[in-house]
């Protein structure tokens, strides 16, 4: 799948402001995935397949290389120094060896930033869980992928099978091509000349097809402009405090928890409702966040809810890094019966989906990346320091994968949580739903009340099944 995906050699404007606003470390954009195996992978085999992935997955060999004067976005470039084995660590699980341990050692791992000098990932292979298990904690960062990209990047080290009889080719490893400053300022005036040579290129047909519409109806034309205009300011306004009461704190710190549930049964639910997985998926969190905030006798009547909205359409789906619009709207939190809640999630995602301003996110980024970059980070800082919850939906692959010999039994990918108290991040696999929670201390310090309550919620959603 990675093979076939288009790595261009420099950022998009997007990826450019997602790696610029870190100069706060609050909106940070690392993913961190946990892999439960069955067993500890082959390390022969497990060297090989990583050497392997290195050379058909151009960004992970490829750091991160700023450009003068910051006109253009910044360079994906072959790391001269790259040294796999940096990358690649093993570690024995402490303990006795359970998930919540190795949640606990994949916590601190995500919270540290990333050298910046080197490419933009890691990944622990940790030996010694109960029953023979092994587990995999990869960290990567955002500005390389979205979860659609990363499941595919991941099926570069996966199998369909234990041991399986192909023998698979060592690719040569990409060339080294470090510029000089002459060079990369030349690079970037050459980009910025063809990205405004797009522009005016584009102009005139623009200009005629809004001409064309403006004459056949200037009503609809002007309602169409000014529909736009205020979908666009609602992308752009700022949200400065949080709808909870509760959640209110915020540090650098992550926790993290899991929670499994049946496929087949949530999704019966959510056709129940007339809706599709996702709306269970959301009115289950939004269920579990209602119940947290009763338990601590502090009812609210809604949450500022972020969910990225993915834009991938025939021309960017085989282009690698992000493709999604970070849509934040607000949700319900006080509607009790859950077939009334999923059918008002469905109805509130398809409006985000229909959203005008969804087809400017790339001419907004190409904008506000060259703004001062201290001008774009107190903007997206307002943007998202009122965020309560991020939820997100990772489709996964529906049969059993194999990793250097060992079975993949779980897999549960912590989302990063840019200024919001918790992101809960739902990634599927085979026959079940994996969620994985990520939650700041400062803001739900008391995380196994948290997890029971999202616990019973699904629980009770299952039962409509």
């Amino acid at each position: 799948m990675a093979e076939n995906m288009r790595f261009e050699h420099r950022m998009s404007d997007s990826d450019a402001v997602m790696w610029t606003v870190e100069k706060d470390p609050m909106l940070r954009s690392t993913i961190t995935a946990v892999v439960i195996l069955d067993q500890a992978p082959d390390m022969e085999l497990l060297e090989r397949r990583m050497e392997r992935a290195t050379r058909l997955v151009p960004r992970l060999r490829q750091r991160v290389v700023g450009n003068p004067l910051s006109m253009a976005p910044p360079r994906w470039e072959v790391d001269p120094n790259f040294d796999i084995s940096y990358h690649v660590r093993f570690l024995r699980a402490p303990g006795v060896g359970s998930l919540s341990d190795v949640l606990q050692l994949a916590e601190p791992i995500a919270m540290q930033g990333f050298d910046r000098a080197r490419p933009l990932w890691e990944y622990y292979v940790v030996e010694g869980l109960t029953d023979g298990q092994a587990a995999m904690i990869l960290k990567l960062h955002h500005a390389i992928t979205d979860g659609v990209g990363a499941v595919k990047i991941a099926m570069v080290l996966y199998d369909l099978e234990r041991h399986p009889d192909e023998d698979l080719d060592l690719p040569e490893a990409p060339a080294v091509n470090v510029l000089n400053w002459m060079q990369r300022t030349r690079d970037a005036f050459d980009h910025e000349r063809r990205r405004q040579a797009g522009i005016a290129r584009r102009l005139p047909a623009s200009l005629a097809r809004g001409a064309v519409r403006a004459a056949a109806d200037r009503r609809a034309s002007a309602t169409s402009l000014a529909e736009t205009a205020a979908s666009a300011a609602r992308l752009l306004r700022p949200a400065p405090t949080p709808e909870s009461t509760l959640m209110t704190g915020r540090s650098l710190s992550v926790q993290f928890d899991t929670l499994s549930i049946p496929l087949v049964e949530t999704k019966a639910a959510a056709k129940a409702a007339g809706g599709r997985l996702n709306d269970a998926f959301v009115a289950g969190v939004l269920g579990g966040f209602r119940r947290y905030h009763d338990h601590h006798g502090a009812p609210t009547a809604r949450l500022r809810m972020t969910m990225p909205i993915n834009v991938r359409n025939e021309e960017t789906e085989d282009l690698a890094g992000n493709a999604f619009a970070p849509a934040r709207f607000l949700v319900p939190l006080d509607i009790d019966d859950p077939l009334e809640r999923m059918a008002r999630v469905r109805d509130l995602v398809q409006e985000q989906r229909s959203e005008p301003a969804l087809s400017l996110i790339d001419p907004v980024a190409s904008v506000v990346f060259r703004m001062p970059a201290s001008l774009t980070t107190a903007l997206f800082r307002s943007m998202l320091k009122g965020v309560d919850i991020v939820t997100s939906n990772v489709p996964g692959v529906p049969v059993p994968l194999f990793f250097a010999g060992a079975e993949v039994l779980s897999q549960y990918g912590f989302g990063p949580m840019t200024g919001a108290a918790s992101n809960i991040t739902l990634f599927s696999y085979r026959d079940q739903l994996h969620l994985a929670i990520n939650s700041d201390p400062a803001a739900v310090p008391d995380r196994d009340v948290l997890v029971s309550c999202l616990r019973d919620e699904f629980d009770q959603i299952r039962k409509l099944a």
